[in-house]
């Protein structure tokens, strides 16, 4: 059984793209955000960025409490891969990591609706323009563990398609195929 990270800057697709691979790959999805509110795994909360801060030693033991209390099994007696979606989920300990990557001109709107204020939708373009989220995980893990998957301008189900491929790898690792610095 391999833990997965799915993530990327706010906005890129993680949610509605795990939920599409869940459907085609055999994998279960943990949402990492519900799970840090849910379990109550932070730290404090962040009042000025209405936001939680995550205790990622709690998140950790959190997921391998599960997974061993699971036994890790689907119903058919299979071991199941679990994706850990998140912005966060490459601070984990996991196998693999895909980086959802999206343009700062197309995340800025997908964050106006979601309600974020104007400081975070700037925050999240330059993060995502500096390639943050990416740099982290190839720190972390190694290029040759991370994925990087670009969601600009394509279908949700296109995403998923190289999700999965990722996941039942029939894809190489690949990174720095993205270049978002000129929206800088």
């Amino acid at each position: 059984m391999s833990r997965i990270a799915l993530t990327g800057t706010p906005g890129t697709g993680k949610t509605t793209v795990s939920e599409l691979v869940a459907e085609a790959v055999d994998v279960e999805v943990v949402h990492l955000n519900d799970a840090i509110r849910e379990a109550e795994l932070f730290e404090e909360r962040d009042v000025e960025r209405d936001s939680l801060v995550a205790d990622l030693d709690g998140v950790e033991a959190w997921l391998d409490e599960r997974e061993a209390s699971s036994g890790g099994h689907a119903d058919e007696g299979t071991e199941r891969d679990v994706l850990v979606e998140s912005h966060l989920a490459h601070l984990l300990d996991v196998d693999r990591v895909i980086v959802l990557r999206c343009h700062p001109d197309e995340l800025n709107p997908r964050l106006r609706e979601r309600g974020e204020s104007e400081a975070s939708i700037a925050e999240n373009a330059e993060s995502e323009a500096l390639d943050v989220i990416l740099a982290e995980a190839v720190e972390r893990h190694g290029a040759e563990s991370v994925w990087e998957i670009d969601t600009t301008g394509r279908a949700p189900e296109t995403v998923a398609d190289d999700v999965a491929a990722a996941i039942e790898g029939d894809t190489e690792p690949r990174v720095g195929v993205v270049d978002f610095v000129e929206y800088l």
